[in-house]
């Protein structure tokens, strides 16, 4: 099948922007390589140190240097659910590298913070700045030198976009994601919904809440939503870097094991040290950029990876913008329910048909590119089939021919809806995502009275106290990368979702994140200028009228122009605070780029074109150039 002609010239639009920046990072790392293993240019001293805690056996293929040595760079730690079946793991990998004649080390732990137990609280300020502290963690992993290939254990929500960040910048070194697979499935998220908005409506109480809470997130795993972490999967696979339908088959049972032990044999096998060498950063090109966006497009998945894989692709010098993510998905088919955006889990997803069925279809239909460099032979059609256990030996069969459940996934020619689950806005206001896919085709437009706020608390106080209109679109500004670190605003969620069940016409409208687990209420995300840049947001006032039209791309202050423009900017009454460590990330917030530029804190990738550093001041919307291709969407975008 031909490629469709957006997803091609979308590719050649990135390629072409991205030429400077891609030659200039592929030219560094392929400077890293060097003829065999890297740690035999350390030096006696170095190497003694290296090795010096390892076993006779470990100990002896190190010091003769001619056998590959794993680093394991590792998310574990025990309170996040998704990531406490990584805590074995580093032995098994060590155990499996023995086998094979290798070695294996774990080089060093990133942090990984769950979005989970701090959302709605202070500790939320720091969630999106832990991505660039866990892609500098990587790098501080990975700086010893010892070592030809990579794995990286790491699932949620920033942590897999700080690793391929981090990793990117060894991306000499081949690398493998190891998935720990979703907890089993508990209560139904739609009945945990329901209960959340009844405890938010005053009708549930804390027991019955928590019960709930505690019934859907019960064991080790992923949460079993669509949310960020699932995502993180999926498009792992989609840019060939996770083995096929690995992400969603459970902890704990013996086609996981065998799935982590192919990893690890991949790893080793892709070294410089073999004839089948498979850098990451050669790996990760415009097309394997292209194919995740596709899948996220085709999942119905997270808007935070709107922010993440801009700075994914940055750190491998490739610029993507939300222009790209907004043409993409206007020819992307929804082949996916999955909560929010459906009924099913990820575990019924899986079984349904998975990533192997919704890659077969869009690879059809040419939505995807079959030939980028992957981590197996055969292109993306390798990631068609699906591994099962054949009497004990580990073995992929291609995916089934229809649906196993139609109310979940579909194919191309029959989607849920003809366009993927995101659209950009444009207006006055600035620019925003909304994630369509997640709100029922009756709710993507109002028309409503703007309630101002600085925090979410304050709109929970003005809703407690009675003095919300009946309709009203909530603007809760102030909470962009550079005023508090960009938090997510699911706690406001129940709230909004309960007044809409009501039959009210609600929105949210800020510069701030929602959540992989977006609500079912139209919400206009990650408003670029942020307020505290001075952006648009801080010229509205409370009455102001906004149109939010998810349908057309449209988000509008109905204000006289005029008017408009003589506004003061509002200032911002709720500075980030300094409690719970939030004061040692001021040189963050002071130094973060905008969300449409990946949100980044740090340096990541190559220079800018220009050989300088990204000036992010300069341009807020870098890269926009909306007749570079005419989209489909052009003619409501007017």
């Amino acid at each position: 099948m031909s490629l469709h002609p957006v997803l091609h010239d979308v590719t050649e639009r990135i390629r072409e922007r991205s030429r400077g920046s891609r030659a200039a990072y592929l030219a560094g790392i392929d400077a890293m390589r060097d003829a065999g293993p890297l740690r035999g240019r350390l030096s006696c001293a170095n190497l003694a140190h290296g090795f010096a805690a390892c076993g006779p056996v470990d100990k002896g293929r190190l010091r003769e240097g001619s056998t590959p040595n794993l680093g394991i760079v590792t998310a574990y730690n025990d309170m996040l659910s998704a990531h406490h079946p990584y805590e074995h793991y580093p032995e098994r990998i060590r155990e499996v590298a023995r086998r094979l004649g290798a070695t294996a080390q774990v080089a060093g732990g990133v942090p990984a913070m769950c979005d989970g137990v701090t959302q709605g609280r202070a500790g939320m300020d720091l969630s999106l700045f832990s991505r660039d502290v866990i892609a500098q963690s990587t790098a501080i992993a990975l700086s010893h030198d010892m070592f030809d290939s990579t794995v990286y254990l790491g699932i949620c929500d920033k942590i897999v976009p700080g690793l391929l960040i981090g990793a990117l910048a060894f991306g000499h070194l081949p690398a493998v994601f190891v998935p720990g697979g979703p907890m089993p499935s508990g209560i139904p998220n739609r009945e945990k919904a329901e209960v959340r908005e009844r405890y938010a409506a005053g009708e549930a109480t804390r027991e019955e809440l928590l019960d709930a809470e505690a019934g859907s997130y019960h064991s080790p795993g992923t949460c079993t939503f669509y949310g960020t972490a699932n995502s993180n999967q999926v498009m792992l696979e989609a840019m060939g870097v996770q083995l096929p339908a690995s992400s969603f088959v459970n902890p704990g049972t013996p086609l996981r094991d065998a799935l982590t032990d192919a990893a690890v044999e991949r790893a080793l096998a892709t070294t410089a040290l073999g004839d089948d060498y498979r850098p990451l950063g050669h790996l990760i090109d415009e097309r394997a950029i292209v194919n995740a966006v596709v899948a996220l497009m085709a999942t119905g998945g997270s808007t935070n990876h709107t922010i993440h894989w801009i700075a994914v692709a940055r750190a491998a010098g490739i610029v993507l913008t939300w222009d790209d993510f907004d043409l993409l998905s206007s020819i992307v088919p929804l082949l996916a329910r999955v909560y929010p955006n459906g009924e099913a889990d990820v575990n019924r997803f899986q079984a349904a048909g998975g990533t192997a069925f919704v890659f077969r279809e869009l690879l059809d239909a040419g939505l995807m590119h079959a030939d980028p460099p992957t981590l197996l032979d055969g292109g993306m059609r390798a990631w068609c089939e699906e591994p099962r256990l054949d009497a004990g030996t580990l073995r992929w069969f291609p995916t089934i021919a229809a649906s196993g459940d139609t109310g979940v996934v579909r194919g191309a020619a029959e989607p849920f809806e003809a366009q993927g689950g995101l659209r950009l806005l444009r207006g006055n206001l600035g620019r925003s995502l909304i994630k369509t896919s997640a709100v029922k085709p009756e709710y993507r437009r109002i028309d409503a009275p703007a309630v101002v706020v600085d925090t979410p608390q304050a709109l929970n106080r003005l809703h407690r106290s009675g003095a919300l209109p009946h309709d009203f679109v909530a603007v809760v500004r102030f909470q962009g990368p550079r005023a508090n670190g960009m938090p997510e605003l699911h706690s406001l969620a129940p709230l909004l979702g309960m007044l809409q069940n009501q039959g009210r016409r609600v929105a949210l409208v800020t510069d701030g994140r929602l959540s992989g687990a977006s609500g079912k209420f139209p919400a206009a995300i990650h408003v670029t200028p942020e307020a505290a840049r001075g952006g648009p947001l801080a010229r509205l006032r409370d009455g102001d009228r906004i149109l939010l039209d998810g349908e057309t791309g449209t988000l509008e202050a109905i204000v006289d122009p005029a008017e408009w423009s003589a506004r003061e900017l509002a200032i911002d009454t709720a500075p980030a605070g300094s409690d719970l460590g939030r004061n040692l990330f001021a040189f963050n917030r002071r130094n973060v780029g905008p969300a449409d530029q990946g949100a980044l804190s740090i340096s990541c990738g190559p220079p800018a074109a220009d050989g300088g550093p990204w000036n992010y001041d300069a341009e807020y919307d870098f890269g926009h150039d909306p007749a570079a291709i005419t989209s489909p969407h052009a003619s409501k975008d007017a």
